[in-house]
């Protein structure tokens, strides 16, 4: 007797390598996936403009990295003592101007000379709401706590989530090396301040949009993270506290289920070992001059060389202070 309907993803006939580089971009989500990657030692960059939602917004950021198009200051706001760009994550704020110049233009170069080198890339979106910053009509992606009165909030229409989507595509196979993946997610976490019938049309509409873009290009896919929280994992215990965003057991279940489909032999047990190894490292003996722990460091510095073999890119490469 089965008692939940289990969602199943299609084994892909490209994996993730060891050695590949993979940059992500998007929701929080987005930031609870490739933090598992960079624990598995896997070479990621994630986020250079900061936690994003909007196909919109995610499309601006992308042809800035892909142009290496800088920040100036006109592109910039002051409010509450703050310099901020309206396409940024809040932790780019700073009191002066060439400060939030200088962390915005570092990321942007940053993006750009990975994107360049990147196999894979994995998109996450969360919103079909967009904010429109009304003094300077422009769309923004984050709007800082500022008053409402200076937005106005709305939809984004169908062709406007689909032209986003396709250039992001177009614009990514242009910048990364020939043959670069594309995996597309839509976030399953709910934003149920828009409403929970809202939420419901927001996340439908970026579903249907992703599912006819990918239709057009080769080497993009499709990870059903939303519906493996909504239809697969249907019970509050799989929540944190909020009811709103998905548990430490959730993640662990989405983040199995990729791998399962996405990485390969090799990738699986080197990601695996690497686990191993942090878990290790997270020891704290009461007596570090202990000879069993000094056996026991030297031991895991053996398994760490042998992950280095497989790899080009340092791996825990600050995991030992420096005699």
């Amino acid at each position: 007797m089965k008692f939940r309907t289990e969602v199943n993803i299609e084994d892909s006939s490209v994996k993730i390598k060891p050695e590949d580089s993979i940059f992500a971009m998007g929701s929080c989500f987005s930031e609870e996936i490739s933090g598992l990657l960079a624990k598995g030692q896997l070479q990621t960059l994630s986020n250079p403009f900061g936690t994003m939602f909007n196909p919109y917004s995610i499309n601006t950021a992308v042809k800035r990295l892909h142009d290496s198009a800088f920040y100036n200051q006109e592109d910039l706001v002051a409010y509450d003592d703050q310099v901020i760009s309206l396409d940024h994550h809040t932790k780019f704020n700073s009191r002066y101007p060439h400060q939030t110049l200088e962390q915005i233009n570092t990321g942007i170069e940053e993006g750009n000379l990975f994107l360049q080198n990147a196999k894979w890339v994995i998109i996450t979106y969360g919103t079909s709401f967009i904010y429109e910053f009304l003094p300077k009509n422009k769309l923004v992606a984050n709007c800082h706590k500022i008053p409402g009165k200076f937005f106005n909030k709305r939809l984004l229409t169908n062709l406007e989530l689909a032209d986003s989507m396709y250039e992001t595509v177009t614009n990514l196979k242009d910048i990364c090396p020939e043959g670069v993946q594309i995996l597309f997610t839509v976030s399953p976490v709910r934003h149920t301040k828009d409403g929970m019938a809202e939420n419901t049309l927001s996340k439908s509409k970026l579903i249907t949009a992703v599912h006819e873009v990918i239709q057009q290009f080769d080497d993009c896919h499709y990870l059903p993270a939303y519906e493996i929280l909504m239809d697969d994992l249907r019970d509050y215990r799989f929540y944190k506290d909020d009811l709103i965003h998905p548990s430490t057991q959730a993640i662990q279940y989405i983040w199995e289920k990729f791998g399962s489909a996405y990485f390969s032999d090799q990738t699986m047990d080197f990601v695996e070992e690497n686990f191993r190894i942090s878990r290790a490292l997270s020891h704290r003996p009461s007596d570090d001059s202990d000879p069993k722990y000094q056996e026991f460091l030297e031991n895991l510095k053996g398994r760490i060389a042998l992950q280095q073999t497989f790899v080009k890119h340092p791996v825990f490469s600050d995991a030992f202070p420096q005699q």
